[in-house]
């Protein structure tokens, strides 16, 4: 996600797919509390670290949202994405764009990803997490991704947050790979290394 949309109503935007089998198609995306589109700049500096990487990963998408990340991956030929989505107004809609996109390696599960991630899991490659900017997620997820076996020997570990968030407490076995920081946000990619 990113960019807090300010009039907030059902009245729907529009995201653009930047690369892959989908690139220059648009997606759907409803105005809601808190919802940001991840950028295309961010994006795009996202799945440049990612090209060695994306291509038949299994990929998380924690708090999914509009679903840009995991759609963005399965556009660059991801095998396979989950997507983990809390609202049922922006669930609804993640899931009209994934049958536009006939998005058939997908899943959609409406639920509190911290209870989703509670239990143990086959690993994933890539992990997105982007939670609400100004939440007590992040640690709790990093947590349980490690706890619970969500993450693949070698996975790469995607962080968004508020660029005023300085110290993020990561576990000891992901080391930062890529950073960047805007005047709004800092986002970060960890590879974890045991």
């Amino acid at each position: 996600m990113h960019k807090i949309f300010n009039n907030i109503n059902n009245a729907p935007g529009k995201i653009r797919i930047i690369g892959g089998k989908w690139k220059r198609r648009n997606i759907s995306v409803i105005k809601h509390n808190g919802l940001r589109p991840t950028t295309s700049i961010a994006r795009e500096t996202l799945f440049n670290w990612l090209t060695n990487k994306i291509n038949q990963a299994r990929c998380l998408d924690c708090f999914a949202g509009t679903g840009v990340l995991g759609l963005e991956s399965l556009s660059r030929n991801a095998s396979q994405v989950t997507f983990l989505e809390i609202n049922h107004k922006v669930a609804k809609q993640l899931r009209k764009n994934i049958n536009t996109l006939c998005a058939t390696q997908s899943e959609l599960i409406q639920i509190n990803a911290l209870n989703w991630l509670k239990k143990t899991g086959e690993p994933y490659d890539i992990v997105f997490i982007d939670p609400p900017f100004h939440s007590d997620l992040l640690q709790k997820t990093f947590l349980l991704l490690e706890k619970n076996n969500w993450l693949s020997q070698e996975a790469f570990i995607y962080v968004e947050t508020q660029s005023t968030y300085y110290s993020l407490k990561v576990p000891s076995v992901w080391n930062l790979y890529k950073e960047k920081k805007t005047s709004n946000i800092a986002y970060r990619l960890y590879f974890r290394h045991p």
